[in-house]
């Protein structure tokens, strides 16, 4: 008998044997491993939690009790047994369940995160609101790994926390030993000793833990995959009505032996069809990371001064090879996208000129830092942007669309949007080559597409396409450029002159494409970016301060929460494909424009400016 086919809900689980348990673990596993293999998503987490989850929804009377998840991808589990399993084969696909926690899936994900450090605040939230409301009965429990506390919002959290001996906070640290990679710092190495407890059987005063001398409760460390033993730990933790730390101990990739043997990352996430013994995600064609990853470590060689700084995804953004040549000049610094941008800022003030990589979406978090501690000291420091514009199956949390809508606000900062591996590498050379302030560069998750040569080019810019007559400009942003020309083709067939112009370096916007607006009836401005505040914005801006009246449309991502899908599907839907882009432009010049072409002043300048262009 398949006993996963019958639970339906938390509530069915309690009425198993320990027997049964371990079969259902086992059918787990068995799920997990035939699903992601094939949708793809995160592997190596959830098949650590499996018997700890099991012990959790036992314990707990979720939704009564809220289950808030860190870094919501180990919740796979979580969604198998509250009654998400007839849906689970379309995991992270269009229309399917999202590959993190969904309020819209189920009353039992309370929290729709993915960022890492934020569970404890939540937790900490909702037992003050519990304690106000009078709901005694009510445990908030906050799940989280031990990469997790290498994030300052979980101190924050536990400053909070630990002041409050009788408001009931359990906290269920899932200790593995790592984040995407082994986890860093001196956090790591204390829990490591405490560990060692469990190895050694005994304790001295100086064995202390640092929970218990902020003022929490410690409880462990306990096996997490003794399903019995973790039940009991947690009904503990549960009934002492105080703030509590459950410290167990978890192997990532448990039970499946390619994840287990796999040292890179436990196969962390795999991609979509991934072989049975795939390292993490397949595949052959070159990515913008891969063509990143190389140019930067040839720049390692070629300077001294060059260091990198990373937030615990040191493979995933690129820089192993610059790691292991130069160990000494690469600092990863956890989950610490804050920490990592301001340190980054000390690093060029002694002299250095470091590179920050770390996802368009982890940027967010450190906005202030760019702002304030970089930017207001006018200082040399390159960010790397990976994941930017549409990610894909990750869905909402994990799209790089914002990131030019908030660096439009940063003084002083050039951002860089490489079309291709050629110019991906020239402008990384000449963003860590600039020493007047903040550098950006930032591209997509995706496979690097076809080399899209200049035609000619109007001072920084790069123009792709030179149309026959000056109907439309088309400005666009990174890799959005191969589907801008082809849409330039397809409008050429139907008589209306194109240009097609690549900035290179987006922001601040180069004034010269005034001049080229002036030049055309229509401009369109094309981004894998919000386009509330985005590029598009920031043209229109200038062109109002230059007093050029030619319309402009910004095209880009409409400013909503993206759903999980493939990157071309989303685009798609935003209408940023090279067949919807040809159709949307020829709808918005019989909209927008006047007839008679161009008016007089445009006529002046498009005679000469194109003349210009051409020659």
């Amino acid at each position: 008998m398949c006993i996963l086919q019958t639970i339906h809900g938390p509530a069915d689980l309690r009425v198993l044997s320990q027997a049964d348990l371990v079969q259902l673990a086992d059918e787990i596993r068995s799920v997990l491993i035939d699903t992601v293999r094939r949708t793809g998503g995160h592997l190596g987490p959830n098949l650590g939690v499996v018997e700890l989850t099991l012990a959790l929804h036992r314990v707990f009377d979720s939704p009564t009790d809220p289950i808030i998840w860190d870094t919501g991808h180990q919740t796979y589990v979580h969604k198998l047994l509250t009654g998400r399993h007839s849906e689970f084969d379309r995991l992270r696909q269009r229309g399917g369940i999202s590959g993190y926690p969904s309020q819209s899936e189920s009353e039992h994900d309370f929290v729709e995160n993915s960022h890492a450090s934020t569970a404890l605040s939540y937790a900490d939230g909702l037992a003050k609101a519990f304690d106000i409301r009078k709901e005694s009965t009510r445990t908030a429990v906050a799940v989280l790994g031990d990469g997790a506390l290498t994030g300052g919002m979980c101190w924050e959290a536990l400053n909070n926390i630990g002041a409050e001996p009788n408001r009931p906070v359990v906290i269920v640290l899932n200790d593995n030993a790592r984040s995407y990679a082994p986890t860093v710092g001196a956090v790591a190495e204390h829990l490591a000793r405490l560990r060692m407890r469990r190895a050694n059987d005994s304790r001295t005063t100086s064995d202390e833990s640092l929970f218990e001398r902020i003022g929490l409760h410690y409880l462990g460390p306990v096996d997490g995959h003794d399903i019995a033993a973790m039940e009991r730990t947690l009904r503990q933790a549960r009934d002492l009505r105080r703030p509590v730390v459950v410290h167990c101990v978890t192997r990532k990739g448990k039970g499946y032996a390619p994840a287990e043997e796999n040292e890179a990352d436990r196969l962390h996430a795999v991609g979509p069809n991934a072989p049975a013994f795939a390292p993490s995600g397949g595949g052959k064609k070159q990515t913008w990371t891969d063509a990143f990853g190389e140019e930067i470590a040839r720049l390692a060689d070629e300077r001294a001064d060059l260091v990198a700084v990373t937030a615990a995804m040191l493979r995933p953004v690129g820089l192993s090879r610059f790691s292991r040549n130069y160990p000494e000049r690469v600092f990863d610094v956890g989950m610490a996208e804050q920490h990592a941008v301001t340190s980054a800022a000390g690093l060029a003030m002694g002299g250095l000129h470091p590179v920050v990589a770390i996802y368009s979406t982890f940027f967010n978090r450190a906005f202030d830092q760019a702002l304030l501690d970089v930017a207001l000291h006018r200082l040399p420091v390159t960010f790397v942007l990976d994941r930017a514009g549409v990610t894909g199956e990750d869905g909402p949390s994990h799209h790089g669309m914002w990131d030019l809508s908030i660096l439009h606000n940063v003084p002083g900062i050039r951002v860089a949007a490489p079309r291709d591996a050629d110019t991906l590498r020239a402008e990384l050379r000449e963003a860590v080559e600039y020493q007047g302030g903040p550098t950006v560069l930032r591209f997509p998750k995706a496979t690097v597409g076809p080399d899209i040569p200049a035609v000619s080019t109007i001072g920084t810019l790069d123009m792709l396409v030179s149309g026959k007559q000056s109907d439309v400009l088309i400005v666009s942003v990174g890799a959005m450029a191969e589907d801008c020309v082809t849409a330039a083709a397809q409008l050429a067939s139907h008589h209306i002159g194109v240009t097609v112009v690549d900035p290179r370096w987006v922001l601040p916007v180069n004034p010269l494409l005034a001049e080229l607006a002036a030049a055309h009836r229509l401009v369109v401005t094309v981004e894998d970016n919000n386009r509330a505040g985005g590029f598009g914005t920031a043209l229109a801006q200038l062109l109002h301060d230059r007093g050029v009246h030619t319309p402009v449309c910004a095209l880009g991502i409409p400013p909503a929460f993206l759903a999980a899908g493939k990157r071309k599907e989303l685009l798609a839907g935003a209408e940023l494909s090279a067949d919807l882009l040809a159709r949307r432009i020829q709808r918005e010049m019989a909209e927008r424009l006047v007839p008679g072409g161009l008016l007089p002043r445009q006529q002046q300048l498009a005679g000469k400016r194109i003349a210009e262009v051409r020659a």
